[in-house]
């Protein structure tokens, strides 16, 4: 008993020490809360990341040439055949053709590494949709040199689209259709963008006798619902169902032009890009938007991103005044980019003369004050399918390159410009030529490629290249210096910028808005150290490209003051 007393006690004391009160915890002072750092960019859109390599598909590779259809149109006579038709009147030694040539999804895919490995991160294909199947007999007869000039071409450029649900049998191959295409260039790295038409058909009119498909639509099920009839526009019957599909005013040379007033048109046409966009395209180039009121685009680009939110699209305007081109990138209109045309303009100017000043290409840049909803979101190029390719020098080429690669906007380089393919030449008159294998076998040791790969490498890993705001400190004659500076959500970065299209060694001694700080070379392992007030000296050899990042909060005063009217400026435009 004695022994349960005592254990009842020694319990209860247990207890009673257990309900003590604790000792207090010792007292932490809380430590004030870091200052958010201030965000300087010139573009959140994550499309920015990826130069852009153009390839018109049928002319780039011949992958699989069992979906050439050699004999297609053969059996009606020479006038109808699809494959391979040279342009006449090509001077000795020149070459041009308004054919198929056999390029497809496979000839991509096959050199996906190819693409890859020159640091672009993202393929613009031209239009996937079906063609006729005949070359086209009316309109005027394509000749050397000739501009719009439809007869005798086919349409293996893509931008004849007669059932916009439907692959061109031109285009895949077993086991490899546009989904599988852009699987496999995803598995690349690579992002798919897709060449859309909104405005336009096939040829419709002016040939002698009515051909299939040419002036006619089909829907995902193969019904036709649009049917021009051979007839020019003034004499379409709007009463007639298959005539309301089109406008009746004449539009690009005999293509049929869509009625963007029929109701059917933007469900037909919404539906068809969506399947797209489900079989893996990550944004799209709208071929002739202008030719199309705002009101249209407005409501296009409203459906595809109900569908796919911040889905990225950029418009052909084809116009350098860059007021007129800007109001497609507002929110109230398309609300998408544009390929900067008033720049190309003025690059090709520029690299294309050796005697070209960099001060012409200050204006263009519309970095403050200009009319573009942001011009940091907008396709910058030289050249393209539509105009005569750069006829500039291989230092010429290795210039734009530097230029295109860290300036602002999105670079795009067009097939071929790796090695300065067909440089100088027009539409029919070996533009849009046949690339194929062994081009790109000599390409991959080519000096234009080279320095491309160089550069492009470069931009690829820095986000200040891809979306920071630029600052111009030099402008003039064969120099260039400017800051690329990136700070947003955690991440900062400043680049500064030393360009010499001049064919001698030049030095640069930068001071202007300076941040002290160990920088390093884009390029290799090299670090300088810069104390405060210092001077960051460099020698740029003829027709190179320094760049030095600097990893760490932007601090120095007039830097800052720089970007914060920069960022200002972006705050005033139309979003």
């Amino acid at each position: 008993m004695r022994i349960a007393i005592a254990s009842l006690a020694a319990t209860i004391a247990l207890v009673i020490a257990g309900c003590s009160p604790s000792p207090t915890p010792p007292k932490i002072e809380a430590k004030p809360a870091r200052a958010a750092l201030p965000d300087y960019y010139g573009t959140l859109e994550p499309f920015a990341s990826d130069a852009v390599y153009f390839v018109l598909t049928d002319r780039f590779v011949n992958g699989d040439p069992s979906n050439d259809h050699r004999d297609q149109g053969k059996a009606k006579g020479d006038a109808f055949y699809t494959f391979d038709r040279p342009v006449p009147g090509a001077p000795a030694g020149k070459h041009d053709n308004v054919g198929y040539l056999g390029g497809d999804f496979k000839g991509i895919a096959d050199h996906a590494q190819y693409i890859r490995d020159m640091g672009f991160g993202a393929v613009w294909i031209t239009p996937i949709v079906d063609q006729p199947d005949e070359a086209f007999t009316g309109g005027e007869p394509a000749k050397w040199e000739g501009f719009w000039t439809d007869g005798g071409k086919t349409g293996y450029h893509g931008y004849w689209g007669v059932n916009f649900y439907q692959l061109d049998e031109h285009l895949p191959s077993s086991g490899l259709d546009f989904r599988g295409l852009t699987k496999t260039l995803r598995a690349h790295g690579l992002k798919t963008v897709l060449d859309i038409v909104a405005n336009h058909g096939s040829p419709a009119y002016t040939m002698p006798v009515d051909q299939p498909k040419f002036g006619e639509i089909y829907d995902s099920k193969g019904t036709l619902i649009a049917d021009h009839m051979n007839l020019p526009p003034e004499k379409l019957d709007p009463k007639n169902p298959l005539n309301a599909f089109y406008n009746h005013k004449v539009g690009i040379a005999q293509l049929s032009d869509l009625n963007e007033h029929d109701p059917h048109v933007l469900p037909y046409l919404v539906g068809a890009y969506e399947q797209w966009i489900d079989q893996g395209a990550d944004a799209f180039r709208i071929d002739t938007i202008s030719w199309l009121p705002h009101s249209f685009w407005h409501a296009f680009s409203q459906k595809i991103r109900e569908k796919r939110p911040g889905f990225f699209m950029f418009g052909e305007a084809f116009d350098y005044d860059a007021k007129k081109i800007a109001e497609h990138t507002w929110a109230e209109n398309a609300n998408v980019s544009v390929l900067d045309f008033p720049l190309k303009q003025a690059l090709a100017n520029l690299f294309e003369k050796p005697a070209g000043d960099f001060a012409s290409l200050a204006e263009p840049l519309h970095l403050t004050g200009g009319p573009y909803a942001n011009p940091y979101e907008l396709m910058t190029f030289y050249d393209n399918h539509d105009m005569p390719r750069m006829n500039a020098s291989d230092a010429g080429f290795i210039d734009a390159h530097n230029w295109l690669f860290t300036a602002r906007g999105i670079p795009v380089i067009y097939y071929g410009s790796e090695i300065g393919f067909e440089r100088g030449t027009a539409e029919h008159a070996g533009n849009r030529n046949y690339f194929g294998v062994e081009r790109i076998e000599a390409a991959k040791t080519h000096p234009i490629q080279a320095a491309l790969t160089r550069i492009a490498k470069v931009r690829a890993a820095s986000p200040a290249l891809q979306r920071g705001l630029q600052i111009n400190i030099e402008l003039q004659g064969d120099r260039a210096a400017f800051y690329r500076v990136y700070q947003h959500d955690g991440k900062h970065q400043i680049a500064l910028v030393l360009l010499n299209k001049g064919d001698a060694p030049t030095k640069f001694s930068i001071t202007q808005m300076l941040q002290a700080g160990q920088w390093r070379s884009g390029f290799d392992n090299l670090v300088r150290d810069v104390a405060p007030g210092g001077a960051f000296d460099a020698e740029v050899p003829a027709h190179g490209v320094r760049v030095w990042l600097l990893d760490a909060p932007i601090s120095n005063p007039a830097l800052v003051a720089a970007l914060g009217t920069a960022m200002a400026d972006k705050g005033v435009r139309k979003h």
